[in-house]
């Protein structure tokens, strides 16, 4: 289990750094705080949990 920093991870995996920050203080990855600085396992992959298939497409148009 190699760590590396969260911003490096972020980086490899083409994600803003801000917005790995964000996974990570959610909890949403798994990672480790230590001292000031994130650390992440580096075969951790970034995953996307957003809606995507249109499910909720129109969801608010009222049926007469």
């Amino acid at each position: 289990m190699a760590l590396i920093p969260l911003k490096e991870w972020a980086e490899r995996e083409n994600i803003n750094p801000a917005t790995a920050r964000q996974k990570a203080l959610r909890g949403t990855i798994p990672t480790v705080k230590m001292g000031r600085d994130w650390f992440i396992e580096e075969s951790t992959k970034n995953t996307d949990k957003r809606i995507k298939n249109g499910k909720y497409l129109n969801f608010r148009t009222k049926e007469n």
